[in-house]
């Protein structure tokens, strides 16, 4: 008998990690007709994928390391994936000021190159060339329905009234806003209502072949119960930790391994009035991006700091706080200080390692591995960026049906996710639809709703006539109702997984309503899971 058609086998894939990478493996694996399984040993997103910019976007500065495939194929997914989550997805529009004494990256091709041939440059950015960058930009992957590049004068317009008077062009072009963590989440659920068995705060213990077919040890927290699944094969996207689970878990013999790299943000008070967000060049040649953030407030970063113990939990440091206040201050007319701080977060990215000079010159793209030494298949899954994360699953399911049989084809291009079902332009339509069935909700709630949960909003307030309908009311628009969703679809176990990482409500609940709500939890948890 084939090993793979052995009858004694829980699953064909196993998934360890629970960040965007191992959710859209699932997700696309489960489509295929693949049996499918994974354990996060914490919350959903509750590293690297919560942590990042909250941008859709082809990587501008990429271009200046001509990184032209990466950035065409994360332009060409851009549009895909705003089709598919209309409601956690959505298009913005980025200033990119400009000053003839702009610098480039020292590291960069491009910067050594100009070196060369125009010396007379000393590193500066010249306007053409940043006007070309831009071409490709808008070309290289077939936009269709984003806005192109355009020029703006700042002395007359809103951009350029909260920046420097020095400041006086700008160039203007689209990227796109994501929802990170509950991208993540949706992939899950997507999965699971597919066939998918979804395990959070569960943890590989470890992982065994026997006979050419991995047995994984699992330890749930929530029950404190120990049980063992036979797979076929194993995909390890376990992100920062992929390192540590070729090595510990299923100790395997690889020279490959992860670049970390810690990225720090600043969630600051509301910095200027327009919806537009800035990219700003440094002196250092790094770049930053200031972006509406929560209505109220204004998100900055991000750093590239190297993260050399992953048992330590990644932190903006001081000085990361100082570098990005004073990268800001350097654009702003009004000083922006550690004061303005209303909170800050930060991830560490699992870059390949390919030895690169710096933190910031390390290749943003992923790397696909295949390994079959032990006997049973693995694939290790290094790097990668949220914008891509659908087409790397799609390459990880190129290379598990050439170990796998019966491996169905692509699908998951253009197919919404979870309550993403609309087109974009019926956003607004969408969410005045919701405010008159539920004529209780205001505006404001109504729009929080649908940007989280779409066409499902109606689902999870179902047959409520009045706000006392959604139960106990928690602060900041957060019901009883909404926890009870959470709980039962979206795998929130505790508070933090709600307020922090199913939405942003964090910003805005005090410290004794985040009590109440934790209380709430743990005393009906047991009964609702």
């Amino acid at each position: 008998m084939n090993k793979y058609e052995d009858n004694d086998i829980d699953v064909d894939i196993f998934v360890i990690g629970g960040g965007i990478n191992g959710c859209g493996i699932a997700r696309d694996a489960i489509g295929r007709g693949l049996s499918v399984e994974l354990a996060e040993m914490n919350d959903l997103a509750s590293a690297t994928s919560s942590a990042s910019t909250k941008l859709f976007h082809g990587g501008l500065r990429y271009l200046e390391y001509w990184k032209v495939r990466l950035v065409r194929e994360a332009l060409i997914e851009r549009e895909i994936l705003l089709k598919a989550m209309p409601h956690i997805s959505w298009p913005m529009r980025f200033v990119l000021p400009y000053h003839k004494n702009m610098r480039f990256d020292v590291n960069t091709p491009t910067s050594k190159l100009l070196n060369i041939f125009m010396p007379w440059l000393k590193g500066r950015r010249p306007a053409w060339l940043i006007r070309f960058g831009l071409f490709l930009y808008d070309n290289l992957g077939g936009r269709k329905f984003l806005k192109g590049t355009s020029s703006l004068h700042l002395s007359n317009s809103k951009e350029g009234v909260p920046l420097k008077n020095k400041y006086l062009k700008a160039f203007e072009y689209s990227d796109c806003w994501i929802e990170d963590s509950r991208l993540v989440v949706l992939n899950a659920r997507d999965a699971e209502i597919r066939g998918a068995k979804i395990n959070v705060c569960t943890k590989v213990v470890s992982a065994e072949q026997i006979k050419g077919i991995w047995h994984l040890t699992l330890h749930s927290t929530i029950d404190d119960a120990t049980r063992v699944v036979k797979a076929r094969m194993i995909v390890n996207a376990g992100g920062p930790w992929v390192e540590d689970i070729i090595q510990n878990k299923v100790r395997l013999n690889s020279s490959e391994g992860v670049r970390l790299v810690r990225g720090s943000h600043l969630i600051t008070k509301k910095l200027y009035e327009h919806n537009k967000c800035y990219f700003f060049q440094g002196e250092d040649g790094r770049i930053i991006f200031t972006i509406p953030y929560e209505t109220d407030f204004t998100l900055i970063g991000t750093t590239d700091v190297e993260h050399f113990d992953i048992s330590i939990k990644p932190e903006c440091t001081l000085e990361e706080k100082k570098y990005l206040v004073n990268f800001a201050s350097e654009y702003f007319e009004t000083k922006v200080t550690i004061d303005d701080i209303v909170k800050t977060y930060s991830g560490v990215r699992p870059l390949y390692n390919d030895n690169a000079s710096s933190a910031s010159a390390a290749t943003r793209d992923y790397v696909l591995s295949v390994d079959e030494t032990l006997g049973a298949p693995i694939l290790n899954v290094f790097g990668g960026k949220i914008t891509t994360y659908r087409k790397l699953s799609e390459n990880a399911l190129d290379k598990i049906s050439k170990i796998l049989p019966k491996v169905g084809a692509s699908w998951t291009a253009g197919v919404p996710l979870p309550g993403g079902d609309f087109n974009i332009e019926d956003l607004e339509s969408l969410i005045n639809k919701l405010s008159k069935k539920y004529n209780f909700l205001d505006q404001k709630w109504a729009l929080r709703l649908i940007k989280a949960y779409g066409t499902n909003a109606f689902e999870l307030l179902g047959d409520s006539e009045n706000s006392k309908d959604l139960g106990v009311s928690f602060g900041a628009t957060l019901t009883e109702k909404e926890v009870i969703w959470l709980i039962k679809n979206e795998y929130a176990k505790t508070a933090d997984d709600i307020i922090w990482r199913r939405s942003k409500l964090g910003l805005r609940l005090s410290d004794q309503e985040v009590v109440i709500l934790s209380e709430w939890i743990d005393d009906n948890l047991t009964t609702l899971r």
